[in-house]
């Protein structure tokens, strides 16, 4: 059996690029197709892989401006010539779930989330701090985009959610069951190791992690609070930090490790579909501060794993992190509830339900699917867009479905 992998783009390091490389372990003959690829941004280990780029490789400017080429994307991924493989899987929370299949293939599609811009619009605009002529034209533009992106979700045959959050938004937006599957979590060996009095937080430092939050909760309770990661977004958080705020910048997997394991607790305050950095910190037997909501619901256990704080405000955050500072936890317990995430987990969860759904799509009720999931494809566009005319023809290239509409 043949087999291709399709991620949205490799130019950034992050939890989807951590279900990735699972799927890659999984399958690590198959090609990569991919929009774009920045060797430079992504572990060396990717430069082994066979990465196979779109057309937008050759577009100028692409690592600074590849935010702007959004509307090429769709037609980007129906390019690929995927005709001589039996089952694709796609690692999606934008475009990659649009490739399209050939007849009698099997798509797989690990869906992060829906794509974030384009179905809550009012959100990504305020974080990203839009304005004039770009907030104005996006909310236009994305019209055609939320119209392609219910409509190639009929080229899926089966999806996989990374959370009941995410399971939800999937059946809101197209129509479509998904079974929940939590991404993965590299688990090293646990080590028991004393708390020092000092909290952390981190990642890629961008509008939706929230980040300036945690910044300001700590000023005004003048506890320690280092800040890894790096992204756009560090220049301004930088300015905001008063001096118990520590920037470590990019740091290896075993500095990382260390921190989560010496830190007295770990501090995320962005609402996330899933968030893989919170169960690391359990992994190290550390309790996680976390905002209610999202993904955070499905791993943190109030008074077991960490505490939430429920309102998106820097006082909510200071008033759970003092608080906290009464609780007790058991590292061991927390760290025995991190393992159900472990890696070996997830892919021994993907493997049987791809082989599950193999099976189930060579049944003899296999030729009514593609029909029905059109039909749903095409209730979810009219549910949003009543007004508009929407074709239920789910592999005519973007362009020409346009025109249609």
């Amino acid at each position: 059996m043949r087999v291709a992998i399709v991620h949205d783009y490799l130019n950034q390091y992050g939890g989807a690029e951590r279900v990735l490389e699972a799927l890659h372990d999984l399958y690590p003959n198959a090609p990569v197709y991919t929009s774009i690829y920045d060797p430079a941004a992504m572990p060396e280990s990717y430069r082994r892989w066979d990465i196979r780029t779109s057309f937008m490789q050759r577009l100028p400017g692409w690592r600074r401006h590849f935010r702007r080429y959004f509307l090429l994307y769709p037609s980007a991924f129906e390019h690929f010539d995927l005709s001589s493989y039996d089952l694709i899987v796609s690692s999606s929370s934008a475009f990659a779930k649009g490739v399209i299949p050939r007849p009698g293939a099997v798509h797989i599609c690990y869906c992060h989330t829906p794509m974030r811009f384009a179905w809550r619009t009012n959100d990504y605009v305020e974080r990203e701090q839009l304005n004039g002529a770009q907030s104005a034209a996006l909310p236009v533009l994305l019209t055609y985009v939320r119209t392609w992106d219910v409509v190639s979700s009929a080229r899926v045959d089966a999806f996989i959610a990374n959370s009941q959050e995410v399971a939800g938004r999937i059946s809101r937006y197209y129509g479509r069951s998904a079974a929940v599957i939590s991404p993965p979590v590299d688990l090293p060996p646990y080590i028991a190791c004393k708390p020092e009095d000092f909290y952390i937080a981190g990642g890629r430092l961008i509008p939706y992690k929230r980040l300036e939050l945690a910044i300001e909760a700590f000023n005004h309770l003048r506890l320690p609070l280092k800040i890894f990661g790096d992204g756009r977004d560090r220049p301004l958080l930088e300015r905001r930090a008063g001096p118990t705020i520590e920037f470590l910048g990019w740091i290896d997997e075993a500095a990382r490790r260390d921190l989560f394991a010496r830190c007295r607790a770990y501090i995320f305050p962005g609402e996330e579909d899933f968030g893989i950095t919170p169960l690391e910190a359990m992994a190290g037997g550390r309790p996680v501060i976390a905002y209610a909501g999202g993904g955070a619901l499905e791993t943190v256990v109030e008074g077991v794993t960490g505490r939430f704080f429920h309102e998106h405000s820097a006082a909510a955050l200071a008033a759970a992190v003092a608080m906290s500072r009464g609780d007790a936890y058991e590292p061991v317990r927390i760290r025995h509830h991190a393992e159900q995430f472990d890696r070996a987990v997830f892919i021994e969860r993907i493997s049987r339900f791809v082989d599950e759904t193999l099976v189930a799509q060579r049944a003899p009720r296999r030729s009514v699917a593609p029909c029905s999931r059109a039909m749903a494809a095409l209730s979810s566009v009219c549910a949003c867009w009543a007004t508009m005319k929407a074709s239920n023809r789910p592999r005519y290239p973007f362009a020409i479905r346009v025109i249609c509409v």
